[in-house]
Protein backbone atom coordinates (compact mmCIF):
# COMPACT_ATOMS: atom_id res chain seq x y z
CA UNK A 1 0.00 0.00 0.00
CA UNK A 2 1.64 3.24 -1.14
CA UNK A 3 0.51 6.55 0.32
CA UNK A 4 3.59 8.64 -0.25
CA UNK A 5 1.93 12.05 -0.36
CA UNK A 6 -0.34 11.21 2.56
CA UNK A 7 2.58 9.99 4.64
CA UNK A 8 4.15 13.40 4.20
CA UNK A 9 0.93 14.88 5.60
CA UNK A 10 1.06 12.49 8.57
CA UNK A 11 4.71 13.32 9.21
CA UNK A 12 3.90 17.02 9.35
CA UNK A 13 0.98 16.42 11.73
CA UNK A 14 2.98 14.08 13.96
CA UNK A 15 5.95 16.40 14.26
CA UNK A 16 4.40 19.85 14.28
CA UNK A 17 0.75 19.42 15.25
CA UNK A 18 -2.13 21.24 13.68
CA UNK A 19 -2.13 24.94 14.31
CA UNK A 20 -3.88 27.96 12.96
CA UNK A 21 -2.32 31.34 12.46
CA UNK A 22 -3.30 34.62 10.95
CA UNK A 23 -1.34 37.41 9.34
CA UNK A 24 -4.28 39.76 9.38
CA UNK A 25 -3.10 43.37 9.15
CA UNK A 26 0.52 42.22 9.60
CA UNK A 27 1.78 44.90 7.24
CA UNK A 28 -0.47 47.65 8.59
CA UNK A 29 0.48 49.99 11.41
CA UNK A 30 -2.21 49.65 14.05
CA UNK A 31 -3.63 52.86 15.48
CA UNK A 32 -4.67 52.34 19.10
CA UNK A 33 -8.43 52.42 19.47
CA UNK A 34 -10.30 54.34 22.15
CA UNK A 35 -12.23 51.48 23.68
CA UNK A 36 -15.16 51.66 26.07
CA UNK A 37 -16.72 49.39 28.63
CA UNK A 38 -20.47 48.89 28.87
CA UNK A 39 -22.35 47.22 31.71
CA UNK A 40 -25.74 45.51 31.74
CA UNK A 41 -27.66 44.59 34.87
CA UNK A 42 -31.21 43.42 35.56
CA UNK A 43 -31.68 46.39 37.89
CA UNK A 44 -30.28 48.85 35.32
CA UNK A 45 -32.04 51.23 32.98
CA UNK A 46 -31.61 51.61 29.24
CA UNK A 47 -31.61 55.40 29.67
CA UNK A 48 -28.42 55.18 31.72
CA UNK A 49 -24.94 55.73 30.26
CA UNK A 50 -23.93 52.04 30.60
CA UNK A 51 -21.19 52.66 33.16
CA UNK A 52 -20.49 50.33 36.07
CA UNK A 53 -22.58 52.46 38.43
CA UNK A 54 -25.27 53.28 35.88
CA UNK A 55 -25.72 50.10 33.83
CA UNK A 56 -28.05 49.37 30.95
CA UNK A 57 -30.83 46.86 31.38
CA UNK A 58 -31.87 44.95 28.24
CA UNK A 59 -30.81 42.85 25.28
CA UNK A 60 -32.86 45.24 23.13
CA UNK A 61 -30.46 48.03 24.14
CA UNK A 62 -27.49 45.81 23.33
CA UNK A 63 -28.87 45.03 19.86
CA UNK A 64 -29.36 48.73 19.12
CA UNK A 65 -25.71 49.60 19.79
CA UNK A 66 -22.60 49.64 17.58
CA UNK A 67 -19.41 48.44 19.20
CA UNK A 68 -15.82 49.16 18.21
CA UNK A 69 -12.42 47.52 18.51
CA UNK A 70 -11.45 46.99 22.13
CA UNK A 71 -14.93 47.54 23.55
CA UNK A 72 -15.95 45.30 26.43
CA UNK A 73 -19.55 44.47 27.20
CA UNK A 74 -20.29 43.07 30.64
CA UNK A 75 -23.48 41.30 31.78
CA UNK A 76 -23.97 40.95 35.52
CA UNK A 77 -23.41 37.42 36.76
CA UNK A 78 -26.52 35.66 38.04
CA UNK A 79 -28.92 38.02 36.30
CA UNK A 80 -31.31 36.81 33.59
CA UNK A 81 -31.59 38.83 30.37
CA UNK A 82 -34.53 38.05 28.10
CA UNK A 83 -34.06 38.35 24.37
CA UNK A 84 -31.89 37.36 21.42
CA UNK A 85 -28.45 38.93 20.95
CA UNK A 86 -27.23 39.93 17.48
CA UNK A 87 -23.67 41.01 16.67
CA UNK A 88 -23.16 41.90 13.01
CA UNK A 89 -20.87 43.90 10.70
CA UNK A 90 -21.73 47.13 12.52
CA UNK A 91 -19.54 45.82 15.36
CA UNK A 92 -16.02 44.67 14.43
CA UNK A 93 -12.88 44.26 16.45
CA UNK A 94 -9.28 43.89 15.34
CA UNK A 95 -6.75 41.16 16.00
CA UNK A 96 -5.06 43.34 18.61
CA UNK A 97 -8.30 44.69 20.11
CA UNK A 98 -11.24 42.31 19.80
CA UNK A 99 -14.70 43.14 21.07
CA UNK A 100 -15.28 41.14 24.27
CA UNK A 101 -18.69 40.08 25.63
CA UNK A 102 -18.73 38.36 29.03
CA UNK A 103 -20.14 38.15 32.55
CA UNK A 104 -18.84 40.14 35.50
CA UNK A 105 -19.08 39.92 39.27
CA UNK A 106 -20.10 36.49 40.59
CA UNK A 107 -21.35 33.66 38.38
CA UNK A 108 -22.57 33.72 34.81
CA UNK A 109 -25.22 35.94 33.30
CA UNK A 110 -28.10 34.04 31.68
CA UNK A 111 -29.31 34.91 28.20
CA UNK A 112 -32.91 33.70 27.95
CA UNK A 113 -34.24 33.95 24.37
CA UNK A 114 -37.29 31.73 24.89
CA UNK A 115 -38.14 30.27 21.49
CA UNK A 116 -35.46 32.29 19.64
CA UNK A 117 -31.70 31.97 19.19
CA UNK A 118 -29.70 33.21 22.16
CA UNK A 119 -26.70 34.68 20.28
CA UNK A 120 -26.04 35.20 16.58
CA UNK A 121 -22.70 36.54 15.35
CA UNK A 122 -23.02 37.35 11.65
CA UNK A 123 -20.66 38.72 9.00
CA UNK A 124 -18.13 40.22 11.38
CA UNK A 125 -14.71 39.47 12.88
CA UNK A 126 -12.56 39.58 15.99
CA UNK A 127 -15.25 38.95 18.58
CA UNK A 128 -14.71 37.15 21.90
CA UNK A 129 -17.66 35.83 23.89
CA UNK A 130 -17.12 34.08 27.20
CA UNK A 131 -18.66 32.98 30.50
CA UNK A 132 -22.36 33.15 29.71
CA UNK A 133 -25.27 30.75 30.05
CA UNK A 134 -27.53 30.47 27.01
CA UNK A 135 -30.83 28.85 27.91
CA UNK A 136 -33.64 28.22 25.43
CA UNK A 137 -37.18 27.13 26.20
CA UNK A 138 -36.49 23.48 25.25
CA UNK A 139 -36.32 21.33 22.11
CA UNK A 140 -39.89 20.13 22.69
CA UNK A 141 -41.24 23.26 24.35
CA UNK A 142 -41.37 25.69 21.44
CA UNK A 143 -37.76 26.46 20.59
CA UNK A 144 -36.87 25.73 16.94
CA UNK A 145 -33.50 27.50 16.72
CA UNK A 146 -29.77 27.05 17.20
CA UNK A 147 -28.57 28.39 20.52
CA UNK A 148 -25.40 30.19 19.41
CA UNK A 149 -24.64 30.73 15.71
CA UNK A 150 -21.36 31.96 14.20
CA UNK A 151 -22.15 32.70 10.55
CA UNK A 152 -19.94 34.10 7.77
CA UNK A 153 -17.42 35.32 10.33
CA UNK A 154 -13.66 35.42 10.78
CA UNK A 155 -11.58 35.22 13.95
CA UNK A 156 -14.23 34.49 16.56
CA UNK A 157 -13.42 33.01 19.95
CA UNK A 158 -15.96 31.52 22.35
CA UNK A 159 -15.17 29.90 25.67
CA UNK A 160 -16.75 28.97 28.97
CA UNK A 161 -20.34 28.89 27.70
CA UNK A 162 -23.20 26.70 28.92
CA UNK A 163 -25.78 26.13 26.16
CA UNK A 164 -29.02 24.18 26.52
CA UNK A 165 -32.67 24.03 25.51
CA UNK A 166 -32.45 24.56 21.73
CA UNK A 167 -34.13 22.35 19.15
CA UNK A 168 -31.33 22.53 16.58
CA UNK A 169 -27.64 22.75 17.52
CA UNK A 170 -26.46 24.20 20.77
CA UNK A 171 -23.60 25.85 18.86
CA UNK A 172 -23.41 26.20 15.06
CA UNK A 173 -20.37 27.36 13.10
CA UNK A 174 -21.40 28.13 9.52
CA UNK A 175 -19.21 29.24 6.59
CA UNK A 176 -16.70 30.83 8.94
CA UNK A 177 -12.92 30.88 9.29
CA UNK A 178 -10.37 31.00 12.11
CA UNK A 179 -12.78 29.99 14.85
CA UNK A 180 -11.71 28.78 18.28
CA UNK A 181 -14.21 27.44 20.80
CA UNK A 182 -13.20 25.96 24.12
CA UNK A 183 -14.72 24.75 27.38
CA UNK A 184 -18.25 24.81 25.96
CA UNK A 185 -20.88 22.67 27.71
CA UNK A 186 -23.73 21.81 25.33
CA UNK A 187 -26.58 19.75 26.71
CA UNK A 188 -30.29 19.04 26.24
CA UNK A 189 -30.31 20.34 22.66
CA UNK A 190 -31.90 18.56 19.70
CA UNK A 191 -29.99 18.17 16.45
CA UNK A 192 -26.50 18.29 17.98
CA UNK A 193 -24.43 19.73 20.73
CA UNK A 194 -21.95 21.38 18.33
CA UNK A 195 -22.17 21.55 14.51
CA UNK A 196 -19.84 22.86 11.81
CA UNK A 197 -21.33 23.47 8.38
CA UNK A 198 -20.95 25.37 5.11
CA UNK A 199 -23.16 26.13 2.14
CA UNK A 200 -21.16 23.92 -0.25
CA UNK A 201 -17.77 22.32 -0.77
CA UNK A 202 -15.06 21.81 1.85
CA UNK A 203 -13.66 25.34 1.92
CA UNK A 204 -16.60 27.23 3.39
CA UNK A 205 -15.52 26.73 6.99
CA UNK A 206 -11.76 26.66 7.60
CA UNK A 207 -9.24 26.62 10.41
CA UNK A 208 -11.48 25.71 13.33
CA UNK A 209 -10.55 24.48 16.80
CA UNK A 210 -13.02 22.76 19.12
CA UNK A 211 -11.23 22.22 22.42
CA UNK A 212 -12.16 20.82 25.83
CA UNK A 213 -15.87 20.79 25.07
CA UNK A 214 -18.55 18.58 26.62
CA UNK A 215 -21.57 17.39 24.62
CA UNK A 216 -24.01 15.56 26.89
CA UNK A 217 -27.64 14.52 26.49
CA UNK A 218 -28.44 16.06 23.13
CA UNK A 219 -31.21 13.55 22.35
CA UNK A 220 -32.55 14.45 18.90
CA UNK A 221 -34.60 16.95 16.92
CA UNK A 222 -38.30 16.00 17.25
CA UNK A 223 -39.13 17.67 13.91
CA UNK A 224 -36.45 15.93 11.82
CA UNK A 225 -38.08 12.82 10.39
CA UNK A 226 -35.79 12.39 7.35
CA UNK A 227 -32.21 12.43 8.64
CA UNK A 228 -30.02 11.81 11.67
CA UNK A 229 -30.14 14.00 14.78
CA UNK A 230 -28.88 13.77 18.34
CA UNK A 231 -25.16 14.06 17.58
CA UNK A 232 -22.59 15.16 20.11
CA UNK A 233 -20.16 17.01 17.81
CA UNK A 234 -20.60 16.84 14.02
CA UNK A 235 -18.65 18.70 11.32
CA UNK A 236 -19.25 18.97 7.59
CA UNK A 237 -18.06 21.09 4.64
CA UNK A 238 -14.89 22.24 6.37
CA UNK A 239 -11.11 22.12 6.05
CA UNK A 240 -8.50 22.27 8.78
CA UNK A 241 -10.52 21.21 11.83
CA UNK A 242 -9.08 20.16 15.19
CA UNK A 243 -11.30 18.49 17.79
CA UNK A 244 -9.19 17.95 20.90
CA UNK A 245 -9.95 16.76 24.44
CA UNK A 246 -13.71 16.75 23.94
CA UNK A 247 -16.27 14.37 25.44
CA UNK A 248 -19.58 13.17 23.99
CA UNK A 249 -21.98 11.00 25.95
CA UNK A 250 -25.65 10.03 26.20
CA UNK A 251 -26.55 11.69 22.91
CA UNK A 252 -29.04 10.48 20.29
CA UNK A 253 -31.43 8.50 22.48
CA UNK A 254 -34.56 10.34 21.27
CA UNK A 255 -34.02 10.52 17.51
CA UNK A 256 -37.64 10.42 16.22
CA UNK A 257 -37.14 7.99 13.35
CA UNK A 258 -35.67 4.68 12.24
CA UNK A 259 -32.77 4.99 9.80
CA UNK A 260 -29.30 6.50 9.68
CA UNK A 261 -28.49 7.78 13.12
CA UNK A 262 -26.24 10.00 15.22
CA UNK A 263 -22.64 9.53 16.40
CA UNK A 264 -20.75 10.96 19.35
CA UNK A 265 -18.00 12.84 17.44
CA UNK A 266 -17.68 12.73 13.66
CA UNK A 267 -17.18 14.52 10.35
CA UNK A 268 -18.27 14.28 6.72
CA UNK A 269 -17.44 16.13 3.48
CA UNK A 270 -14.36 17.48 5.22
CA UNK A 271 -10.61 17.61 4.66
CA UNK A 272 -7.64 17.67 7.04
CA UNK A 273 -9.61 16.91 10.21
CA UNK A 274 -7.86 15.74 13.37
CA UNK A 275 -9.94 14.23 16.18
CA UNK A 276 -7.68 13.43 19.12
CA UNK A 277 -7.61 12.83 22.88
CA UNK A 278 -11.40 12.61 22.89
CA UNK A 279 -13.83 10.40 24.81
CA UNK A 280 -17.11 9.05 23.44
CA UNK A 281 -19.18 6.74 25.62
CA UNK A 282 -22.77 5.52 26.01
CA UNK A 283 -24.03 7.32 22.93
CA UNK A 284 -27.24 5.97 21.50
CA UNK A 285 -29.63 5.84 18.56
CA UNK A 286 -33.37 5.35 18.22
CA UNK A 287 -34.90 1.93 18.84
CA UNK A 288 -34.36 0.11 15.55
CA UNK A 289 -32.17 2.92 14.19
CA UNK A 290 -28.61 2.70 12.88
CA UNK A 291 -25.34 4.15 14.11
CA UNK A 292 -25.16 5.49 17.67
CA UNK A 293 -21.39 5.01 17.66
CA UNK A 294 -18.40 6.74 19.20
CA UNK A 295 -16.36 8.24 16.33
CA UNK A 296 -16.80 8.38 12.56
CA UNK A 297 -14.98 9.50 9.42
CA UNK A 298 -18.01 9.63 7.14
CA UNK A 299 -18.83 10.30 3.48
CA UNK A 300 -16.46 12.58 1.57
CA UNK A 301 -13.84 12.81 4.32
CA UNK A 302 -10.24 13.07 3.09
CA UNK A 303 -6.76 13.34 4.62
CA UNK A 304 -8.10 13.05 8.17
CA UNK A 305 -7.15 11.29 11.39
CA UNK A 306 -8.74 9.90 14.54
CA UNK A 307 -5.98 9.33 17.09
CA UNK A 308 -5.50 8.78 20.84
CA UNK A 309 -9.25 8.52 21.43
CA UNK A 310 -11.28 6.31 23.77
CA UNK A 311 -14.68 4.82 22.99
CA UNK A 312 -16.75 2.53 25.16
CA UNK A 313 -20.29 1.22 25.66
CA UNK A 314 -21.77 3.01 22.66
CA UNK A 315 -24.78 1.39 20.98
CA UNK A 316 -23.00 1.70 17.64
CA UNK A 317 -19.40 0.83 16.79
CA UNK A 318 -16.49 2.59 18.38
CA UNK A 319 -14.80 3.72 15.14
CA UNK A 320 -16.73 3.99 11.88
CA UNK A 321 -15.37 4.31 8.34
CA UNK A 322 -18.37 5.24 6.20
CA UNK A 323 -19.13 6.38 2.67
CA UNK A 324 -22.69 7.26 1.71
CA UNK A 325 -24.23 7.39 -1.74
CA UNK A 326 -23.85 10.84 -3.28
CA UNK A 327 -20.86 11.92 -1.21
CA UNK A 328 -17.62 13.05 -2.81
CA UNK A 329 -14.76 10.51 -2.76
CA UNK A 330 -13.50 9.26 0.62
CA UNK A 331 -9.75 8.59 0.82
CA UNK A 332 -6.44 8.93 2.71
CA UNK A 333 -7.80 8.60 6.24
CA UNK A 334 -6.18 7.17 9.37
CA UNK A 335 -7.38 5.60 12.62
CA UNK A 336 -4.47 5.05 15.03
CA UNK A 337 -3.63 4.55 18.73
CA UNK A 338 -7.27 4.41 19.81
CA UNK A 339 -9.16 2.12 22.20
CA UNK A 340 -12.67 0.72 21.86
CA UNK A 341 -14.32 -1.35 24.59
CA UNK A 342 -17.66 -3.15 24.21
CA UNK A 343 -19.07 -0.93 21.47
CA UNK A 344 -21.70 -1.96 18.92
CA UNK A 345 -24.19 -3.49 21.33
CA UNK A 346 -27.50 -2.56 19.70
CA UNK A 347 -27.41 -1.08 16.19
CA UNK A 348 -26.59 -2.88 12.95
CA UNK A 349 -22.85 -2.30 13.19
CA UNK A 350 -22.03 -4.87 15.86
CA UNK A 351 -18.28 -4.38 16.17
CA UNK A 352 -15.45 -2.30 17.56
CA UNK A 353 -14.55 -1.04 14.07
CA UNK A 354 -17.21 -0.83 11.35
CA UNK A 355 -16.85 -0.36 7.58
CA UNK A 356 -19.77 0.65 5.32
CA UNK A 357 -20.06 1.95 1.75
CA UNK A 358 -23.54 2.50 0.36
CA UNK A 359 -22.18 3.92 -2.91
CA UNK A 360 -21.21 0.42 -4.03
CA UNK A 361 -18.13 1.88 -5.76
CA UNK A 362 -14.66 1.06 -4.34
CA UNK A 363 -13.20 3.96 -6.31
CA UNK A 364 -15.22 6.25 -4.04
CA UNK A 365 -13.89 4.60 -0.87
CA UNK A 366 -10.17 3.89 -0.69
CA UNK A 367 -6.84 4.27 1.10
CA UNK A 368 -7.39 3.80 4.82
CA UNK A 369 -4.73 3.07 7.42
CA UNK A 370 -5.90 1.49 10.68
CA UNK A 371 -2.95 0.80 12.96
CA UNK A 372 -1.94 0.40 16.59
CA UNK A 373 -5.49 0.35 17.91
CA UNK A 374 -6.80 -1.85 20.71
CA UNK A 375 -10.24 -3.40 20.20
CA UNK A 376 -11.79 -5.25 23.14
CA UNK A 377 -15.32 -6.52 22.62
CA UNK A 378 -17.02 -9.06 24.87
CA UNK A 379 -20.29 -8.55 22.96
CA UNK A 380 -19.52 -8.78 19.25
CA UNK A 381 -16.76 -8.93 16.63
CA UNK A 382 -13.61 -6.84 16.63
CA UNK A 383 -14.16 -5.71 13.01
CA UNK A 384 -17.50 -5.59 11.23
CA UNK A 385 -18.23 -5.04 7.54
CA UNK A 386 -21.62 -4.05 6.21
CA UNK A 387 -23.20 -6.03 3.39
CA UNK A 388 -22.38 -2.93 1.36
CA UNK A 389 -18.73 -2.20 2.02
CA UNK A 390 -16.88 -2.25 -1.31
CA UNK A 391 -13.49 -0.59 -0.89
CA UNK A 392 -9.85 -0.82 -1.86
CA UNK A 393 -6.48 -0.27 -0.19
CA UNK A 394 -7.69 -0.65 3.38
CA UNK A 395 -4.85 -1.80 5.63
CA UNK A 396 -4.81 -2.94 9.27
CA UNK A 397 -1.40 -2.99 10.96
CA UNK A 398 -0.24 -3.73 14.52
CA UNK A 399 -3.71 -3.73 16.07
CA UNK A 400 -4.92 -5.87 18.97
CA UNK A 401 -8.25 -7.31 17.84
CA UNK A 402 -10.27 -9.06 20.54
CA UNK A 403 -13.86 -10.22 20.06
CA UNK A 404 -16.40 -12.39 21.79
CA UNK A 405 -16.39 -15.22 19.25
CA UNK A 406 -15.85 -14.62 15.55
CA UNK A 407 -13.35 -11.81 15.20
CA UNK A 408 -14.64 -10.60 11.84
CA UNK A 409 -18.24 -10.05 10.83
CA UNK A 410 -18.93 -9.67 7.10
CA UNK A 411 -16.65 -9.78 4.09
CA UNK A 412 -13.07 -8.67 4.71
CA UNK A 413 -12.48 -8.52 0.94
CA UNK A 414 -8.91 -7.74 -0.08
CA UNK A 415 -8.03 -5.75 2.99
CA UNK A 416 -4.42 -6.00 4.16
CA UNK A 417 -3.80 -7.45 7.63
CA UNK A 418 -0.21 -7.49 8.89
CA UNK A 419 1.31 -7.49 12.36
CA UNK A 420 -2.02 -7.75 14.21
CA UNK A 421 -2.79 -9.81 17.28
CA UNK A 422 -6.09 -11.75 17.06
CA UNK A 423 -7.81 -13.24 20.10
CA UNK A 424 -11.28 -14.73 20.48
CA UNK A 425 -12.48 -14.69 24.08
CA UNK A 426 -14.61 -17.82 23.57
CA UNK A 427 -12.37 -19.88 21.31
CA UNK A 428 -8.89 -18.30 21.24
CA UNK A 429 -9.33 -17.88 17.48
CA UNK A 430 -12.33 -17.79 15.17
CA UNK A 431 -12.60 -15.96 11.85
CA UNK A 432 -14.46 -16.85 8.65
CA UNK A 433 -15.59 -20.07 10.34
CA UNK A 434 -11.96 -21.21 10.81
CA UNK A 435 -10.73 -21.86 14.34
CA UNK A 436 -7.06 -22.40 13.60
CA UNK A 437 -5.04 -19.20 13.17
CA UNK A 438 -2.33 -20.80 11.05
CA UNK A 439 -4.84 -22.40 8.71
CA UNK A 440 -6.70 -19.10 8.35
CA UNK A 441 -3.61 -17.10 7.47
CA UNK A 442 -2.52 -19.65 4.87
CA UNK A 443 -5.93 -19.91 3.26
CA UNK A 444 -6.40 -16.17 2.84
CA UNK A 445 -2.73 -15.12 2.61
CA UNK A 446 -3.22 -12.89 5.64
CA UNK A 447 -0.62 -11.94 8.24
CA UNK A 448 2.19 -13.26 6.06
CA UNK A 449 5.13 -11.61 4.29
CA UNK A 450 7.17 -13.80 1.92
CA UNK A 451 5.74 -16.94 3.54
CA UNK A 452 6.60 -15.81 7.08
CA UNK A 453 4.02 -15.21 9.80
CA UNK A 454 3.92 -11.59 10.98
CA UNK A 455 0.68 -11.74 12.97
CA UNK A 456 -0.11 -13.33 16.32
CA UNK A 457 -2.78 -15.27 18.16
CA UNK A 458 -1.84 -14.32 21.72
CA UNK A 459 -3.91 -13.39 24.76
CA UNK A 460 -2.45 -9.98 25.69
CA UNK A 461 -3.42 -10.43 29.36
CA UNK A 462 -4.55 -6.88 29.93
CA UNK A 463 -4.61 -5.53 33.48
CA UNK A 464 -8.27 -4.56 33.73
CA UNK A 465 -10.14 -5.09 30.46
CA UNK A 466 -13.85 -4.49 29.99
CA UNK A 467 -14.25 -2.24 33.02
CA UNK A 468 -13.90 1.34 31.82
CA UNK A 469 -15.97 3.82 33.82
CA UNK A 470 -14.27 7.11 32.91
CA UNK A 471 -16.35 10.27 32.44
CA UNK A 472 -13.49 12.46 31.23
CA UNK A 473 -10.43 11.74 29.12
CA UNK A 474 -7.63 10.29 31.28
CA UNK A 475 -4.50 12.24 32.10
CA UNK A 476 -1.32 11.07 30.31
CA UNK A 477 -0.01 7.85 31.81
CA UNK A 478 -2.98 7.35 34.15
CA UNK A 479 -4.96 4.80 32.12
CA UNK A 480 -3.50 1.30 32.44
CA UNK A 481 -6.43 -0.99 31.58
CA UNK A 482 -4.98 -1.94 28.20
CA UNK A 483 -1.24 -1.55 28.73
CA UNK A 484 0.99 -4.23 27.22
CA UNK A 485 3.11 -5.77 29.97
CA UNK A 486 6.81 -4.94 30.13
CA UNK A 487 7.71 -8.52 29.21
CA UNK A 488 4.99 -9.13 26.62
CA UNK A 489 6.10 -10.48 23.25
CA UNK A 490 3.62 -8.03 21.68
CA UNK A 491 6.12 -5.27 22.31
CA UNK A 492 8.20 -6.70 19.48
CA UNK A 493 5.67 -8.73 17.47
CA UNK A 494 4.42 -6.28 14.87
CA UNK A 495 5.82 -4.45 11.85
CA UNK A 496 8.33 -1.65 11.87
CA UNK A 497 5.89 0.72 10.20
CA UNK A 498 8.44 3.36 9.36
CA UNK A 499 11.15 1.10 7.98
CA UNK A 500 8.94 -1.47 6.26
CA UNK A 501 6.05 0.70 5.03
CA UNK A 502 7.21 4.31 5.23
CA UNK A 503 4.48 5.23 7.74
CA UNK A 504 5.31 8.02 10.18
CA UNK A 505 3.32 7.05 13.25
CA UNK A 506 4.29 9.97 15.47
CA UNK A 507 6.02 7.57 17.88
CA UNK A 508 3.55 8.28 20.69
CA UNK A 509 1.02 5.81 22.10
CA UNK A 510 -2.42 6.42 23.65
CA UNK A 511 -0.83 7.28 27.01
CA UNK A 512 1.82 9.58 25.58
CA UNK A 513 4.57 7.00 25.91
CA UNK A 514 7.18 6.16 23.30
CA UNK A 515 6.04 3.35 21.02
CA UNK A 516 8.31 0.29 20.70
CA UNK A 517 9.54 -0.03 17.13
CA UNK A 518 7.44 -3.15 16.52
CA UNK A 519 4.85 -2.65 19.24
CA UNK A 520 1.29 -3.96 18.83
CA UNK A 521 -1.76 -2.20 20.23
CA UNK A 522 -2.48 1.31 21.52
CA UNK A 523 -0.82 1.32 24.98
CA UNK A 524 2.69 0.46 26.18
Amino acid sequence: MTLTFFNIFLFIVANTGLFFSSKENSAVVQIPSISKSYYFRASGNDNNDGSLNHPFNSIAKFDSMHFHAGDKIYFHGGDVFDGSMLINSRSQGTAADPIVICSYDNGEAVINPGNLAAVTIYNTKNIVITNLTLQGSGRKNGNRKNGFSIMNCDHIRAEGLDISGFQKSGLLIYSSTNIRISAIHVHENGAAGISVEGSHGKKESRNIQILDCLAVDNPGDPTNLTNHSGNGIVAGHCTGLLIDHCTATDNGWDMPRIGNGPVGIWCYESDSVIIQHCLAYRNKTSVGGADGGGFDLDGGTTNSIIQYCLSYSNQGSGYCLFQYLGASAWFNNVVRFNITENDGSVSDSRGGIYVWNSSGDPNQFHNALVYNNTVYNTLEAAISYSDKSERKQFAFYNNILIGKDSLIKGNKGNDIFLGNDWWSLNEKFNADGIRDFSAWTKKYHIEMISGKFVGANINPDFKNPGKISLVSFPKPGSFENYDIGANSVLRNQGLDLHWQLGIHSGNMDFNGNTVPTKGVGACF
